[in-house]
């Protein structure tokens, strides 16, 4: 990949399909790594919170260097782990109250896990688009 250019920020169109192609992926390894424990037997919150981790990793590293064109800093880092921390908050919260309020439907997991993960992306969007990886 080309060097990043110094100052630039890509238009708004273009970061929202890379966030979402970038959240796609990250949501197939959130989604699949929460099937995997919750069938390993975990507990749903310990499960969610550890796909949640490897999920939003694996956004930050995609979405700094191609959504975002942002070189590596320790501050845009902590940013986006209180940010993260904050959404995890959310995310983990919502997802438990659509599991209970699903819990006799066969596509519970799915429904849940897409309306926490929605609404995390929206908040996540905003943020490191407004906040962490704007131009100074």
């Amino acid at each position: 990949m080309a060097e990043i250019a110094a100052n630039t920020q890509l238009p708004l169109k273009t970061q929202a399909w890379r966030f979402i192609v970038t959240g796609g992926l990250s949501a197939v390894v959130d989604f699949g790594l929460y099937v995997l424990l919750l069938r390993a037997g975990l507990q749903v919150n310990v499960a969610k919170s550890l796909s949640f981790i490897a999920g939003t990793t694996t956004a930050y590293l995609i979405n700094r260097r191609w959504t975002f064109r942002a070189p590596p800093s320790k501050a845009r880092f902590i940013a986006v782990c209180v940010l993260y921390a904050l959404t995890y908050c959310v995310q983990v919260g919502i997802n438990y109250v659509f599991y209970l309020q699903f819990a006799n439907e066969p596509w519970r997991i799915p429904a849940a896990f897409v309306i926490a993960q929605g609404t995390a992306t929206v908040i996540n969007f905003v943020v490191q688009r407004s906040v962490i990886f704007r131009l100074r």
